[in-house]
């Protein structure tokens, strides 16, 4: 049911961006740059969070890490990973297949300025196996998303 629900998001609200599946695994950056041609780098690995008292996502390029420290400032408190339960119960989305969109609970998004290196990136679409190519900015201005700088600098 969750691609089903980020078709529906995209069918309502960016007709123009179509749910693409592989038969093979994209659950791990790696496996989703070998399934979609794309390099990891390319992926738009989307990180579920707590922070303090709320739940919010960060959408980040497929090989950044989170910089505790600059996270810490830009959302004024220690950023901790949901566990894999809580994200499906809070997203609608099993880990591997999480997005900013089509979500259970209306959530907020991050995206970090490491995605605005790229014309297209390639995040999941709310299933192991599927994703969409979609401009940083498209997906920043569909999801409402806040750009921020969380992510260390050297890869």
């Amino acid at each position: 049911m969750s691609v089903e629900s980020v078709r529906a998001f995209f069918r309502t609200h960016a007709p123009e961006f179509e749910v693409i599946e592989s038969d093979k695994s994209s659950a791990t950056v790696p496996l989703a740059a070998e399934a979609f041609g794309v390099k990891p780098e390319e992926i738009a690995k989307t990180l579920s969070l707590r922070v303090g008292d709320r739940h919010v996502l960060v959408v980040t390029k497929g090989t950044a890490r989170l910089d505790n420290k600059k996270a810490k400032a830009a959302f004024g408190a220690k950023p901790r990973m949901l566990g894999a339960e809580e994200v499906v119960d809070i997203t609608g989305h099993p880990v591997g297949g999480v997005c900013p969109f089509g979500l259970k609970t209306p959530l907020q998004v991050y995206c970090d300025i490491s995605l605005q290196a790229f014309d297209v990136v390639v995040p999941a679409a709310g299933s192991t196996n599927s994703a969409v190519r979609i401009p940083p900015q498209r997906m920043a201005d569909l999801t409402a998303a806040e750009w921020v700088d969380v992510c260390q600098t050297q890869d």
